[in-house]
């Protein structure tokens, strides 16, 4: 029998990717930061999924890891807290996290599992709950060019598409790219919305003309009607989509460009996270686009 994958982080995007694991006939161990995910996956799948009791505890049944985890914040919590992932890196360990985070971050993460004697592949995805659900990510990758050879087929079952850009950091770099221009889509997407409700004309004929003309798109498509009907039920947290238009803008000033589309769309977007939106998804953000009543 193959040697069981790990599995770090089942949050919204993590927990889709590993049921697609599981559905290939891979066999995991998990942990997650809250227990009950990791027990509701072994509940489904008791044959192939085992609990680990920390990160480390997941090296220590196997060799290749995937880690997805929300933030820096629980990136950096993760790695190096008691028992964390850096305690169980070792040589012929293997780390895959498909994190986005800022790039000198991810090249920190780097560099602490090589000098554990691990190997290193930075690989963000491009896409949310859904599409992590049904295998539909998009995964962006650097660093150990071999591994990213060598987890294919993995990285074909949880994704649509993978790319590899070269060292550590261009993954991530072409991941805040994406978001980037996506949050921005969305920003002017809500003062459209926003426009035509104010100005007495129907929301609803405004998503058909769209869709019939050159700016036609899934998202519009798919997030048009529930913005409309403010159904902002999280696949795409603003408060991540915030980070990341973020770190994006900051990405820009440190190659000396200025970004002052994104830089509006993010300010927006903390307008709306103010206002109490920040747990719902991206397309939240026309909450803080609305005429006043």
């Amino acid at each position: 029998m193959a040697e069981a994958v790990g599995f770090i982080g089942l949050g919204l995007m993590g927990e889709g990717m590993a049921r697609r694991l599981v559905g290939s006939g891979r066999s995991l161990v998990v942990w997650n930061r809250s227990i009950e995910k990791s027990e509701a996956l072994r509940a489904e799948s008791p044959e192939q999924v085992r609990v680990a009791q920390s990160p480390a505890g997941v090296f220590a049944e196997s060799s290749l890891v995937y880690c997805m985890l929300s933030t820096p914040e629980a990136v950096r919590s993760v790695y190096e807290m008691e028992g964390g992932v850096l305690e169980g890196v070792a040589p012929g360990k293997t780390v895959i996290d498909c994190a986005t985070l800022a790039e000198e971050d991810m090249a920190r993460l780097s560099a602490q599992v090589i000098a554990k004697g691990g190997r290193f592949l930075e690989a963000p995805v491009s896409g949310s709950k859904g599409p992590a659900a049904a295998g539909q990510l998009i995964f962006l990758c650097g660093g150990d060019e071999a591994l990213f050879t060598e987890c294919a087929d993995d990285l074909d079952v949880m994704g649509k598409a993978k790319f590899f850009f070269g060292g550590v950091g261009q993954g991530t770099r072409m991941k805040l790219v994406v978001n980037m221009v996506m949050g921005s889509m969305m920003a002017a997407f809500g003062e459209g919305l926003s426009l035509c409700d104010a100005s007495g004309l129907d929301g609803a004929k405004l998503l058909q003309v769209l869709d019939l003309g050159a700016i036609a798109n899934p998202m519009f498509k798919l997030k048009g009607p529930k913005m409309l009907a403010s159904d902002h039920a999280p696949n795409f947290p603003l408060k991540h989509a915030e980070k990341d238009m973020r770190l994006a803008v900051e990405l820009g000033k440190s190659q000396g460009l200025e970004l002052p589309v994104a830089s509006t769309a993010d300010s927006v977007m903390q307008k709306a996270m103010a206002a109490g939106h920040q747990d719902k998804d991206f397309s939240s953000v026309i909450e803080a686009q609305r005429k006043s009543k």
